[in-house]
C-alpha cells in the first residue's frame, strides 16, 4: 500500500512509519521543507505558496493526518491557542482539497483526533457511543477537526476518526515532564489525584493507527487509549514506584493554574475513556496495564 502521512515526522509519526515500512508498505510524508526522497520515504512539499502535492503523490491507498501544533508547546496565550485551532484546520482541510484533487481516491482517511472531546469528569465513562461533548477550548477545537476530516466522506473515503488519550513515551510527549518531580525526590499527587488519565503507551498508539488503516470495520471515531484509565493519584504513584522513587509531595490545584493557566486543565480535569471500538474488533494491546508501560518506557 501507499500511505500518505502528515505529521509523519512528529512523536507518533515516526512510530508509524516505522511500523509501515517494516510491513512493506510505500510511505510519503507531507512536509514544509523541500520535496526529498531519503531513507526510502518520499517527502513532498505542502502547505507552501505554489507547492501542488497532488501533482507529485501518485495513486494513494490511504492518508494519515496526525498534523497540528502540540498542545504542550507551552502556556495557552490567544495567541497559542489560535495556532493549535488554526494548525489542526488548515491541515485537515488541505488534505480534503488534495483528496479531492486526486483522480483515484484513497480508501481511508485516518484522521487525529482527542479524547478532550468528552467533557471532563469524575464519575462518567465515556465511550465512541457517547454524544455529549465538551464546550471548552479543546472540545470545539476537536469538534470542527473532525467535522472536517468528515468531509472527505463525500468524496467516497471511508474516515476513521482516532480519539487519543494521554500518548506515553520515553523522550516526548507528556511524560517526561510528570517524570521530572520524582527525579527529583519531590513527586506527589497533582491537583485532587481524583482526576482520571485515560493513557495509552506510543507504541500501542502507533498499532491502533495502522489497525485502522487495514480494517475496515472502523468507520467514524474509535478511541486510541489503553483499557485501564487510571486516576491520577494512583498514576504517580505507580510513577514512583516503577523509578524507585518517594511520592509525598502534592502539587495543589492553584499552583497549576498559576504556572500553566488555561492549559493546566490537561492534568488537572480528565476522563474516564475506554477504546470499546478497538476492543471489539479484538485489537491487541501490548500494554494494557499502566505499570508494564512505564517499565518499558523507562
Amino acid at each position: 500500500m501507499k500511505i500518505v502521512i502528515a505529521g509523519g515526522t512528529g512523536f507518533v509519526g515516526k512510530m508509524l512509519t516505522k511500523y509501515l515500512q517494516t510491513d512493506g508498505h510505500e510511505i510519503a510524508i507531507l512536509t514544509r521543507s523541500t520535496s526529498k526522497h531519503e531513507n526510502g520515504i518520499n517527502y513532498v512539499q505542502w502547505l507552501q505558496d505554489g507547492s501542488r502535492p497532488e501533482t507529485e503523490l501518485g495513486e494513494v491507498d490511504a492518508f494519515v493526518n496526525l498534523a497540528g501544533v502540540s498542545l504542550n508547546d507551552g502556556r495557552w496565550t490567544k495567541k497559542q491557542k489560535k495556532a493549535i485551532y488554526t494548525s489542526r484546520m488548515e491541515a485537515t482541510l488541505e488534505i480534503v482539497r488534495i483528496i479531492e484533487r486526486l483522480q483515484k481516491k484513497p480508501k481511508v482517511l485516518v484522521n487525529a483526533s482527542a479524547v478532550g472531546i468528552y467533557p471532563t469528569s469524575t464519575i462518567n465513562t465515556y465511550t465512541e457511543n457517547c454524544t455529549d461533548f465538551a464546550t471548552d477550548f479543546l472540545g470545539w477545537t476537536v469538534h470542527d477537526w473532525e467535522r472536517h476530516a468528515k468531509r472527505a466522506e463525500n468524496l467516497g473515503v471511508r474516515v476513521a476518526l482516532a480519539r487519543f488519550g494521554v500518548i506515553l513515551g520515553s523522550e516526548s510527549g507528556a511524560l517526561p515532564s510528570m517524570l521530572l518531580p520524582y527525579k527529583m525526590y519531590v513527586g506527589g499527587t497533582v491537583g485532587s489525584g481524583e482526576q482520571w488519565l485515560s493513557w495509552i503507551h506510543v507504541n500501542d498508539a502507533a498499532r491502533a493507527l495502522y489497525f485502522a488503516i487495514m480494517n475496515e470495520s472502523i468507520n467514524g471515531a474509535f478511541n486510541v487509549t489503553a483499557p485501564n484509565p487510571k486516576r491520577m493519584k494512583e498514576f504517580g504513584q505507580t510513577i514512583a514506584g516503577v523509578m524507585k522513587r518517594p511520592h509525598w509531595m502534592p502539587i495543589p490545584s492553584l499552583a497549576m493554574q498559576l504556572a500553566l493557566g488555561e492549559q493546566s486543565m490537561l492534568v488537572l480535569e480528565g476522563q474516564y475513556v475506554l477504546p470499546q471500538v478497538l476492543e471489539n474488533l479484538n485489537f491487541e494491546f501490548h500494554f494494557p496495564q499502566l505499570k508494564e508501560a512505564l517499565e518499558d518506557l523507562l
